[in-house]
């Protein structure tokens, strides 16, 4: 099965629902071109939800980073929802999670994005 993406918005974050291969050829290029055209139009908080990610390789990890790169340098985030089974191992591989937040609960992810508050003491 090739690629789906489906978009939904929570708040100011917007979620990617990715659902099969994010692989070489039309699939990473369908992933690019989205993420590419999202940042065009100024979304800056980005979720992606791998938890139906069946495959990822180099190209699919590289949009990944791309888009991570591009936000970062915007004032953005971009951040990972559920990796499982072979594509959780991968991203274990090359270290991912050290770099892009990883979440396992939808909820938690959301308000990652949130500006955490701090009480300043005199």
């Amino acid at each position: 099965m090739g690629l789906q993406i489906s978009i939904r918005e929570s708040g100011d974050v917007t979620i990617l629902d990715l659902q099969g291969r994010a692989t070489i050829g039309a699939d990473s290029d369908l992933l690019n071109s989205h993420l590419q055209k999202l940042i065009a139009n100024g979304v800056r908080k980005l979720l992606l939800n791998l938890a139906d990610v069946t495959q990822l390789d180099s190209s699919g990890i590289s949009a990944i980073i791309g888009t991570h790169v591009s936000l970062s340098r915007q004032g953005g985030g971009l951040k990972l929802l559920r990796p499982s089974g072979r594509v959780r191992a991968v991203l274990q591989v090359i270290r991912l999670p050290d770099i892009v937040p990883t979440f396992e609960d939808e909820t938690q992810a959301l308000a990652s994005f949130r500006p955490q508050g701090y009480s300043a003491r005199p």
